[in-house]
């Protein structure tokens, strides 16, 4: 398994006792994102560094998605909201951070904006309404 030092998700997943881990997966691990777009704001990350959606397993891409439908279901349990928006961001033009694979999971409520037609569409604001 990959491990790169300076990481912070490297460094998030390859502690034992993690506080901030929600849960953890076969390839993968469950937190809070620090910097929550709506309450509830969920990131999934795999233990092993790679840099993208593109760039990762088979294996590793499959208990990401695994981990997204556990995930809703706690969130559906714990935040109850009518909606999600589930993206990843892959490259700097993308508006990628940290570049270290991690899928998010973001519950949408009624009223968190003015109007969420075209959704994950918004990333370029002025093509988000069509």
């Amino acid at each position: 398994m990959t491990f790169i030092k300076n990481c912070l998700f490297c460094q998030i997943g390859s502690q034992k006792d993690n506080p901030n881990i929600i849960r953890k997966f076969k390839h993968c691990f469950a937190i809070y994102d620090k910097f929550p777009v709506n309450p509830g704001h969920v990131l999934i990350i795999p233990f092993h560094h790679t840099e993208t959606w593109f760039t990762a397993t088979e294996d590793i891409r499959l208990d990401i998605i695994l981990a997204l439908h556990d995930m809703k279901s706690h969130l559906d349990h714990n935040f109850s909201p009518p909606g999600y928006n589930m993206g990843v961001n892959c490259g700097l033009v993308a508006g990628q951070t940290v570049f270290h694979l991690h899928m998010h999971l973001i519950p949408r409520y009624v009223g968190d904006m003015d109007n969420p037609r075209g959704g994950i569409r918004g990333v370029i604001p002025y093509k988000q309404k069509y």
